[in-house]
């Protein structure tokens, strides 16, 4: 099993500044950790979850401050992309990193931003299965859109560093079929039953429909927070998490009106003590599958300070109680 974090680029206040620099710094802390991948998510429109617009501006940043984590997107909204173009992004970022790019795409959401971009939202599936075909041939060094073009510089190998974040079984299916590796996301919208139940069929639905000769890779995304207790943990996370749920119900993803405790279940959140968060996951229906554990925060935004000592907490304590290692780099003085 890899380990990675994800953020969305959060924060308080009007410091943007502030807020960016201190998402670099995490990228720098879970190096040190040896996380194994840091993911990004991007977002247009600020109440999508997300203040980053420009992820892969954001990560050629990181890939200049860390020496081996790899560094991917979960998700790039494809659809409201130019793929030749973001094509050669990538691979700027990639060479820049010594090769350590991967690639989530997905088709997003939000009605804004897809009208702000000019696109149309009823199309996005069809425009995502369009943008990805085109990405592939461009990261291939295959000639596009016009006779002699390729894109600069040349991509390194993308065969099995592509992902797709789905949200049903067909989608599951056919990112199979297209050969990326799954993206899950900490929460099943729509649903009532518990998101691993819900979640785990699509991976059981993804395994079967692969035919490539490769292992495929699962990414399983999962709020986690670590504390000394379960109330010192909700006292960080529990109102930013209901927040997100009260909103997720105006938009009809969640039910109107959810509590603190119905929000937190509903968001699938892993939190308190390290021993309480690992007994939790050894019930996960769906990590026995996965070969990535993508931990984050979001929808709470917990202070920097405490954000890097969860990040401590889930490589030194948890992640190695579910059978993780770090690849590399040593832990020694990591946080002093």
């Amino acid at each position: 099993m890899r380990l990675g974090f994800l953020t969305h680029v959060q924060g308080r206040g009007d410091d943007l500044t502030q807020v960016y620099r201190n998402a670099q710094e995490l990228f720098v802390v879970a190096d040190e950790l040896g996380f194994d991948v840091g993911w990004v998510a991007q977002h247009h429109v600020p109440p999508g979850g997300g203040g980053l617009s420009s992820p892969w501006t954001f990560l050629a940043h990181a890939a200049a401050r860390t020496s081996r984590i790899r560094l991917g997107t979960a998700i790039t909204v494809l659809p409201l992309e130019d793929p030749v173009r973001l094509a050669e992004d990538i691979s700027v970022v990639d060479t820049l990193s010594g090769g350590r790019v991967e690639v989530g795409v997905g088709s997003g959401a939000s009605e804004t931003e897809y009208a702000a971009f000019g696109r149309d939202v009823a199309r996005k599936r069809e425009l995502t299965t369009e943008g990805l075909a085109l990405l592939r041939s461009a990261l291939a060094g295959e000639e596009v859109r016009t006779p002699g073009f390729t894109i600069q510089p040349p991509a390194a190998d993308f065969t099995d560093r592509i992902w797709q974040g789905v949200f049903s079984a067909p989608g599951a299916e056919f990112a199979a079929k297209e050969g990326s590796n799954l993206l899950l996301n900490r929460a099943a919208y729509g649903y009532d039953e518990a998101t691993d139940v819900v979640q785990r069929p699509w991976a059981d639905a993804y395994l079967d429909a692969w035919r490539e000769p490769r292992t495929p890779r699962i990414g399983l995304s999962r709020l986690v927070f670590p504390a000394k207790d379960r109330r010192t943990a909700l006292a960080q996370i529990g109102e930013d998490v209901h927040q997100a749920a009260l909103r997720f119900g105006e938009r009809g993803t969640f039910p109107p009106g959810v509590g603190v405790a119905e929000a937190l279940r509903r968001f699938h959140a892993f939190y308190g003590h390290p021993e309480e968060i690992v007994a939790e996951f050894e019930r996960e229906r769906v990590l026995p599958v996965a070969t990535d554990l993508i931990t984050q925060f979001n929808p709470a935004i917990p202070d920097h300070d405490s954000a890097v000592r969860a990040l401590e907490t889930i490589a030194t304590e948890i992640a190695p109680a579910l059978g993780w290692r770090p690849a590399s780099r040593a832990l020694e003085g990591v946080g002093k």
